[in-house]
């Protein structure tokens, strides 16, 4: 793709050379270019297609990269502080494996580019909760944008008014899932978990708490249907952190400690020092009982017209884009290739000899 071409050689000290170009591809304003720009599209993408590579392998249940979730970059086009649409390259690697992959999105901002690119197609159905409205960013995905041609019905959209809080948003968020699992019975689910949607983030104009926000990847989770979990958007730094630290221990089934312990940026959590803070705000809910109703019916009439879970003829598997297999010669004491060790991580209980040994015993064998 040309676009990328040009992302290899643009640095910010030679980007007079690229005008041209860059204005063609929508790089300026909110895309702009940085030090490092082809080496940040390259690792958040590489990412995201590694997940996709270790789920169709069956080397994971749950593949998990917060630096992803890029959203609104289109085919040639950044978009939205988007350059290359990882979500995208990882449905398609996704779809060499599996019949019929769901994406939903819960980052504030409709999930454009994702929807673009599948929006004609039953083999992906596109799922975004965001807000709509008052020329808000990308000022696309209405009740009635629902596909076309093969992927008609297969776009599904939910647009929200500001102020939105934890049970609202669960009340309209649950049974738009349940429904879509029903009717799509999706083998493979990709989840954006942008926290722009949360309360007191710079950009958005949601009220969700943290623990509401990670209800929703619990929600999803619980259908126990293998999943990609990405990042996004998020403008209040801390409240990121702390939400994606959250959720990944949802994802974990893991409970974690309120008190955020020491590290490096401990400072950026004053003044309470909580994974949990409040961060409602004082911002009207405008999603009346009545508005959410007519969203929720809307959408479940569009999915009973749908044939149920479509399927797709066999053919030939197109060989992974990565090849998770360690071309080099290595002499096997020194290092285990990472794909071998995802094979065999221990559980968290795991008795054995050395420093975080679990029973503080040395089992009968002498120290050396």
């Amino acid at each position: 793709m040309p676009f990328h071409r040009h992302t290899m050689k643009v640095t910010p000290q030679n980007v007079q050379q690229f005008t041209k170009q860059l204005s063609m591809f929508n790089v300026g304003d909110d895309c702009p270019v940085f030090d490092g720009l082809f080496d940040f599209c390259s690792m958040y993408t590489g990412a995201t297609l590694e997940g996709a590579i270790k789920l169709n392998n069956n080397h994971c249940d749950i593949a998990v990269n917060w630096s992803g979730g890029l959203h609104h970059a289109k085919k040639f086009e950044a978009s939205g502080f988007c350059y290359v649409n990882d979500i995208v390259i990882g449905i398609l690697e996704l779809l060499k494996y599996h019949p019929r992959v769901l994406y939903i999105d819960i980052d504030i901002h409709h999930g454009d580019g994702v929807q673009e690119a599948f929006y004609l197609t039953d083999r992906v159905m596109t799922v975004s909760f965001h807000k709509y409205g008052n020329y808000f960013f990308p000022g696309t995905g209405d009740m009635y944008e629902v596909g076309a041609e093969s992927g008609r019905y297969y776009s599904v959209n939910v647009p929200l008014k500001e102020g939105i809080d934890d049970a609202t948003y669960l009340s309209c968020f649950q049974p738009v899932i349940k429904s879509v699992m029903d009717f799509y019975r999706p083998t493979c689910v990709v989840l954006q978990c942008g926290a722009d949607s949360l309360g007191s983030d710079r950009l958005g104009c949601f009220n969700l708490s943290i623990t509401g926000h990670g209800e929703c990847v619990k929600v999803v989770k619980d259908y126990g249907i293998p999943m990609l979990v990405l990042g996004g958007g998020g403008y209040t730094k801390r409240n990121v952190a702390r939400c994606w630290t959250y959720e990944t221990g949802v994802l974990l089934d893991e409970q974690i400690s309120n008190e955020i312990p020491y590290n490096e940026y401990l400072e950026y959590f004053a003044p309470d020092f909580n994974l949990h803070p409040d961060i409602s705000t004082k911002q009207d809910n405008l999603n009346t009982k009545q508005y959410l109703d007519n969203i929720r019916q809307t959408v479940h009439e569009n999915l009973r017209g749908l044939t149920n879970s479509p399927s797709v003829q066999m053919q030939d598997i197109p060989p992974d884009l990565l090849s998770l297999e360690n071309t080099e010669e290595q002499d096997p004491d020194v290092q285990n290739h990472q794909d071998e060790v995802d094979k065999r991580v221990e559980p968290p209980n795991e008795f054995y000899d050395g420093d975080k040994d679990n029973d503080k015993e040395n089992d009968g064998f002498l120290d050396v």
